[in-house]
């Protein structure tokens, strides 16, 4: 029998990508940190180190090799998983970088400790400035201990491989690392750190991985012990017995056995959307019960051009998104410059911003060129795969801008919209109404600006939750006046991935849920098992609650009990 008296029998956390996964339990290692032999530590770290431009070059030629691998693993990899590993290229390669490790040098620190004291610096840096640069810290971190495999001769860190499915438990996980996992084998993924919107998460959900975060203690469950992780309720189950199985069991033929279109069980459509993020993310999403995309993030699709793309090239590379909607309606979001996201134009987009800076609409304002193409682009895509194209603004805060944008996109014969992510935007929902076409929930950024907590700090993750009553209540606001004004509300956070919140979203008034299209069936099923009454009760309950723990328990508590009473 398994020991398991080292971990209790429940433990909590944060649901990143709902689902159900069981397996035993594989414990990852401190991101696989490179073994340093003494010959290396000799040579490059407590002992001699050799003269400054023999060292420099070392350093060197070990950043390229990580940079290469990396820009080579991008290549074969698609949307989330190929936008992170681009970043870390880009990362390892940074001038700043290198010259704080040159500095070093020449201070006469061995390679190694100059590495380690200027990846400190700048992520000290890096973290000051919060918001979504503070992200890139797990990035840098991933970047200097592949640096430091190559200059000692050791293998560069990577996830554990495992033979059979298993759920993978770690303190945290490179971001770099989750995009190598196999799903067929790493069924659940259970860490201590981590927040819901960070790199590691966003790749989860790409693959379709069963997540949690924040979960204390997980990485004291010994290895091989068989847990039922249920990343919907957000706990995880050590040992569980065949009652708990058969319940966690008891929605998958449902959702298997879904296939649309998304409709409450008393025949209320909500329209089930992909977010996407190229052509081969898209060709995987048309391939889902979904009705068409919800996001397209283009950001991502040009993610490592490092001069802004003729509009002749963009169209194509939108054409090739658009092109498996045809005839269906995607919403594309125009370019969101920032800290977070590998993009080096228009001027100015390479340098680092805080999240409260000039991002999203807000670089267009300064320079419009830049959105100017890029809506003529989409509007040649559209016309050229005969796709419905919706256009979105990213950071609009004001009534004017939305406006401005408003008046570019029908300028082009397209249908104009901003993203709810700034709460002063759920505030205005009215006014913005008044001048766009739609609203579109962000539900990421719309926790993160609400309750003044770094979406990316793991100390605050609990504050992100988009289950927050405060956010929730800003989501009701915005929804409510699309109500009013007889214009569809759409969620395009993460949260419309989690089929019990999916329900609560309905409730509040969202007329259309994006989402990554693997979590499509699950969502559908679960709206197809209650009726617009029942998703209303849950959202009334979740509003009055004090937590977001109480939140999640008080809408299950109601939708089952309006199943109980059909």
């Amino acid at each position: 029998m398994t020991d398991t008296t080292a971990s209790p029998s429940v433990l909590t956390g944060i649901p990143v990508v709902p689902g159900v996964a069981r397996g035993p339990v594989l414990l990852a290692g401190s991101s696989g940190r490179a073994e340093v032999s003494a010959e290396a530590l000799a040579a490059y770290g407590d002992g001699g180190h050799r003269d400054v431009p023999a060292a420099l070059a070392a350093y060197d030629a070990a950043a390229a090799g990580v940079a290469a691998d990396l820009s080579g693993r991008a290549e074969r990899a698609t949307g989330a998983a190929a936008e992170v590993l681009r970043a870390g290229a880009v990362l390892a390669t940074d001038p700043a970088l290198r010259e704080a490790v040159r500095a070093r040098l020449r201070a006469g620190a061995p390679v190694l400790p100059s590495v380690s004291g200027a990846v400190g610096e700048l992520a000290e840096a890096l973290t000051a400035r919060g918001g979504p640069t503070a992200e890139r810290v797990a990035d840098l971190r991933d970047i200097e201990r592949r640096v430091v495999a190559r200059l000692v001769g050791a293998p560069e860190p990577a996830a554990p491989r495992p033979s059979g499915p298993v759920v993978l438990v770690a303190d945290d996980l490179a971001p770099s690392d989750t995009t190598g996992l196999d799903p067929d084998l790493v069924v659940g993924l259970v860490l201590e750190r981590g927040g819901p919107t960070g790199h590691t998460a966003i790749v989860a959900r790409q693959l379709g991985i069963a997540c949690l975060v924040g979960v204390a203690g997980a990485t004291r469950i010994p290895a091989g012990t068989p847990v039922l992780l249920d990343a919907t309720a957000g706990v995880v189950l050590v040992a569980p017995g065949e009652d708990e199985q058969r319940r966690a069991d008891s929605g998958r033929p449902a959702a298997a056995a879904w296939t649309g279109p998304g409709r409450t069980a008393d025949g209320t459509p909500v329209p089930l959307l992909a977010s996407v993020s190229d052509a081969a993310s898209a060709a995987r999403a048309a391939r889902e019960p979904v009705e068409g995309v919800g996001l397209f993030r283009t950001e991502l699709c040009l993610a490592g051009h490092r001069v802004e793309p003729t509009v002749a090239e963009q169209a194509v590379m939108y054409a090739e998104v658009l092109g498996p909607f045809r005839g269906r309606r995607v919403v594309v979001r125009t370019l969101d410059a920032a800290p977070d996201k590998p993009v080096a134009y228009p001027p100015g987009a390479e340098h680092v911003d805080p999240a409260l800076g000039v991002r999203g609409l807000r670089r267009s304002l300064v320079d419009p060129g830049p959105l100017e193409r890029q809506l003529d682009a989409v509007a040649a895509a559209a016309a050229r795969t005969g796709t419905e194209a919706w256009v979105l603004a990213p950071m609009v805060a004001t009534v004017a801008e939305a406006a401005w944008f408003a008046t570019a996109v029908r300028r082009r014969g397209l249908s104009p919209g901003v993203m709810v992510e700034v709460p002063a935007a759920a505030l205005l929902a009215d006014r913005m109404l008044e001048v766009v076409d739609f609203l579109s929930i962000g539900t990421n950024d719309l926790a993160q600006y609400a309750m003044a907590a770094d979406r990316n700090a793991p100390d605050l993750a609990h504050l992100c939750d988009p289950w927050q009553p405060a956010v929730l209540r800003l989501v009701a606001m915005a929804t409510a006046a699309g109500r009013r004004a007889g214009k569809p509300v759409g969620v395009c956070g993460e949260a419309a991935a989690d089929p019990l919140l999916a329900c609560v979203l309905v409730g509040l008034g969202a007329t259309s849920l994006s989402l990554a299209a693997p979590a499509a069936r699950s969502v559908g099923a679960r709206l197809a098992a209650v009726d617009l009454d029942a998703c209303a009760s849950a959202a009334a309950v979740a509003l009055t609650a004090a937590d977001p723990a109480a939140a999640r328990a008080a809408a299950a508590r109601a939708l089952d009990t309006a199943a109980g009473s059909s």
